[in-house]
């Protein structure tokens, strides 16, 4: 018998309570502050961009500090507290927690919300990003360009709450478990990441036809403008019915609608923010954001082509602005591309997608092992803490 069965046998035999968030602890929302009070030296915050980014079950320092002169208008978390996010750009994270183990206070941004509690806080942290608990606070998110959740409706999800023996001890098991399963992607990654070096340098050659491919002489340059029927961005959305088709915004897909205006597959470019001329393609039916812009290539050219041309490029470079880097579709027009006859823009699409497939494709090689590995780890996570109740059935009443 292991030990957390031991703990369990002796302290919990019944069954456990499931008790909702609001009745273990007090949940506080943030103050605001923004990327212009940003300094390199100061009070210690925590952005709500960061959970979804940086921080991991628990963290003791924190990344970024904000001016010392704004301390009174701040709201701070202390060591044990659970920083929970409550706001993004999908719903798919919202809601997740991170343990705060450091000795000094930490000012937390207002799209997040502060737990303070008398339980494991790194027991609460795991808890936060099961599969139980996501679908429990799913229906409280409401849906548009920023998705959020209100402290009420965290509050509203229920939890196991186990003895804090049996509570640390889960910690200890997953704390193990994560390590581990972190050296082994650690390993997977570093191979992936050598032969996605290995990839990228191809492609910039092929891209300036330096392998493979010799540059014809009948090549030509265009730009943008000339080789697409039009460059736009799409519309602003203020309110997502969840649907089957995606909507893709600056970071990616966003959301999901009912509605899907654009059925051709069209090259994607971010058109703000951090991610600000990052290119993908759109398949299928689909909505796109204001955040980003369109480019319906000409039948003539092979869409594929351009789309590789464009991951070359690096579009960021022609972002402008500090704070909130943009393009313009007039930026994008003016982009000259090599145009090869169309044979050999084909035969370089050819080798491209050979190598994308052995670098990307998540139903074989590296990235499907790197995958399993994280399911895996999900998967055990999600089965400690699933507990009986304490009446004996090991039925859930969710609200």
């Amino acid at each position: 018998m292991s030990r957390l069965e031991e703990l369990i046998a002796e302290l919990c035999p019944d069954g456990v309570p499931f008790i909702p968030i609001s009745e273990i602890g007090t949940l506080r929302r943030g103050k605001r502050f923004v990327h212009a009070d940003a300094v390199d030296k100061g009070i210690p915050c925590i952005h709500y961009g960061e959970l979804y980014t940086y921080y991991g079950i628990s963290t003791v320092t924190t990344k970024s500090f904000v001016r010392e002169d704004l301390a009174s208008k701040l709201r701070y978390a202390h060591r044990s507290d659970v920083i929970i996010v409550g706001a993004g750009e999908n719903d798919t994270d919202i809601g997740i927690g991170v343990a705060y183990l450091g000795d000094n206070e930490v000012a937390i941004h207002d799209a997040c919300y502060i737990l303070s509690h008398n339980m494991d806080p790194q027991y609460i942290s795991y808890c936060l990003r099961t599969d139980a608990y996501h679908k429990q606070i799913k229906k409280y998110v409401s849906s548009g360009k920023i998705c959020s959740i209100s402290a009420e409706g965290i509050g509203k999800a229920v939890i196991p709450v186990p003895p804090v023996p049996v509570q640390s001890e889960i910690v200890k098991i997953l704390d193990n478990f994560t390590e581990l399963t972190a050296e082994l992607t650690a390993e997977l990654t570093a191979e992936l990441t050598a032969r996605k070096k290995q990839y990228e340098y191809y492609r910039d050659k092929l891209m300036t036809f330096g392998v493979f491919v010799e540059e014809p002489s009948n090549c030509v340059w265009r730009t943008l403008g000339e080789v697409c029927v039009t460059i736009s961005s799409g519309k602003a959305k203020t309110k997502e019915n969840y649907g089957p088709y995606p909507v893709y915004g600056s970071t990616g897909i966003i959301a999901h609608t009912n509605t899907a205006p654009y059925d051709k597959v069209k090259i994607l470019v971010a058109r703000v923010g951090a991610n600000a001329g990052y290119t993908h393609l759109a398949h299928g039916k689909y909505d796109v954001s204001d955040n980003t812009l369109m480019l319906d290539v000409k039948a003539e050219y092979n869409l594929k082509y351009i789309y590789y041309q464009l991951v070359n490029a690096n579009l960021h470079q022609y972002a402008k602005g500090g704070g909130q880097p943009l393009v313009t579709a007039g930026q994008i027009k003016k982009v000259q591309v090599p145009i090869p006859p169309l044979p050999i823009q084909e035969r370089i699409v050819t080798i491209l997608d050979r190598f994308d497939t052995l670098c990307n494709d998540l139903t074989s090689g590296l990235p499907a092992e790197i995958e399993a590995r994280q399911k895996q780890y999900e998967y055990y996570r999600d089965k400690l803490l699933a507990f009986s109740q304490a009446d004996g059935s090991r039925e859930r009443r969710f609200p």
